[in-house]
């Protein structure tokens, strides 16, 4: 796939993909290659659309590395290789719609309790206080600190988006503890091997899923888990949709939205058919 690499992964920098979608991409035309053992470029519609029941039928894939792959896919055939395939012919599985399953204060507190080590405190603690994707976390500067105004600055968030989130000040008290620890020169979480990477995404999954092992927390997901507790405990605490939106950096209303339905006591506060009814007392 040299040539024909190097040319999907042009195609993506110019259109603004992201590093980490590029990647994705490669690696679904990358995988569709070694199940057939034939170049890509040589491969029809119907072979396509075989691989993709193949890892929905046989692989059992979740449905989001489907929908990944067959986007993956759809590029590379309809821009990289300028075929006027039907789009349809490469379907994508439509998305999932789970409600997550939202972490208590009481066990947010248990998570940063049983974490000793003090780098992997602050980085959980830093994505709960600051509404936090695991990307955007993990790719902290130190001087992305604002301690004068309070402010976390958030570069090239989704979508290649900036924004601003909250610097509460326990967690900057926290911060400022692990700093005179570990005196992380540019990346606030720096890789443990080289420090001048910042740490990558699985690593700070896995630092989430121990946590939540030794907090005897059965409850699935991982560590995105804490952005989700953020938003819903904001709501539940009072602040108005609007606000949260800003600091999630939701760019429709109707994602932050969502979390109104999980918020503590947004079904409590709903009354049964059956409570609307005043039956005769029973003689």
């Amino acid at each position: 796939m040299g040539a024909l690499r190097d040319r999907m992964e042009q195609d993506m920098i110019l259109r603004g993909l992201t590093e980490n979608t590029r990647r994705s991409y490669l690696d679904a035309v990358k995988g569709l290659a070694r199940y057939y053992h034939r170049p890509p470029d040589q491969l029809t519609e119907a072979e396509v659309r075989a691989y993709l029941l193949h890892l929905i039928r046989e692989r059992k894939l979740a449905v989001s590395s489907c929908r990944l792959r067959a986007h993956g896919l759809r590029f590379f055939y309809r821009v990289t290789l300028q075929r006027a395939w039907d789009p349809t012919q490469i379907p994508v599985p439509k998305a999932e719609r789970k409600r997550p399953a939202i972490l208590s204060r009481e066990e947010v507190a248990r998570l940063f309790e049983v974490t000793a080590n003090r780098k992997h405190r602050a980085l959980l603690m830093t994505t709960y206080a600051a509404g936090l994707r695991v990307s955007e976390v993990v790719r902290l500067r130190v001087c992305n600190l604002d301690s004068q105004r309070m402010l976390i600055r958030v570069e090239g968030g989704k979508g290649r988006k900036d924004r601003d989130t909250i610097l509460s000040p326990g967690l900057l008290a926290e911060l400022r503890g692990y700093w005179q620890q570990y005196r992380p020169p540019l990346w606030l979480f720096p890789n443990r091997y080289d420090p001048q990477r910042p740490l990558d995404r699985n690593s700070a999954y896995r630092v989430y899923c121990d946590a939540k092992e030794r907090a005897g927390i059965a409850k699935t997901g991982g560590i995105h888990a804490l952005r989700h507790a953020f938003a819903t405990h904001l709501l539940e605490a009072g602040i108005d949709v609007l606000s949260i939106r800003e600091l999630l950096g939701h760019e429709n209303l109707k994602t932050t939205a969502n979390y109104l339905h999980l918020a503590h006591g947004g079904m409590a506060r709903t009354h049964s058919a059956l409570d609307l009814l005043q039956p005769p007392p029973m003689t």
